[in-house]
């Protein structure tokens, strides 16, 4: 096992055993743990008392972070020519249709979300083994498939992120950056947290938040307890 530098020591020392901090508290102390030279990610990771192998217990939303990620989120809008005037005004980074298709095709997959209309989507589907692995497939239920074309990009410009249950059943998501202020980073995680409260499967018994965890880039993970409001 690699040793901890210093910096690492200190991060750790910060960090009470066994005890588990309050979203404000998590969200001041991630600042200052985190000892990047870059503006590290603040992720959340929520381990859900569900079974995802079970369709009736999946785990699936959008939210749209009060803050942004902080991140510039860079958006293709496959879409026909009538809609690329509408898609160029709300900031999309790539437009375009049967290009865009080809160069997928080719492996280019240098976006971070894919938004499209209903009539595209056949067209879609053969690149499935490209898309899907990387979680671009654009999906109705995420808001990534609309006749809104400008609606769609604008609100994944604003801060609008999907998640979905792993098959382990945790959620991992990025919530901000470590520039952010303590109240912002914490902003963001309870609007996420909540928005996972909200989508509770009834078929889920028990405990539903198992866990949650706080983390920037190579920082230590700081345990959280959470009650819903």
């Amino acid at each position: 096992m690699a040793k901890l530098t210093k910096k690492q020591k200190e991060a750790h020392s910060k960090i009470e055993v066994n005890k588990s901090y309050t979203v404000d508290e998590a969200s001041a102390l991630i600042k200052e743990i985190t000892n990047t030279k870059f503006d590290a990610s603040v992720d959340l990771a929520v381990r859900l008392g569900v079974d995802p192998r079970k369709a009736n217990q999946m785990v699936r939303g959008v939210v749209t972070l009060p803050h942004g990620t902080g991140k510039d989120v860079k958006v293709l809008a496959l879409v026909t020519p009538d809609k690329e005037a509408e898609a160029k005004e709300a900031g999309a980074d790539f437009i375009g249709l049967n290009e865009y298709l080809d160069k997928i095709k080719g492996g280019w997959t240098d976006v971070d979300v894919i938004i499209t209309m209903p009539s595209v989507m056949g067209k879609l589907g053969p690149l499935g083994r490209v898309l899907g692995p990387r979680g671009l497939m654009p999906n109705p239920k995420t808001g990534t498939v609309t006749m809104d074309i400008a609606k769609a990009v604008s609100d994944v410009k604003a801060g609008k992120i999907d998640f979905k249950v792993d098959k382990t059943g945790i959620v991992h998501a990025a919530i901000g950056k470590a520039s952010f202020s303590a109240d912002k980073i914490a902003d963001n995680a309870k609007e996420l947290l909540d928005t996972l409260v909200k989508l509770k499967p009834t078929a889920s018994k028990g405990i539903y938040m198992k866990s949650i965890y706080m983390s920037s880039t190579m920082s230590p993970s700081i345990q959280l307890e959470y009650k819903a409001v």
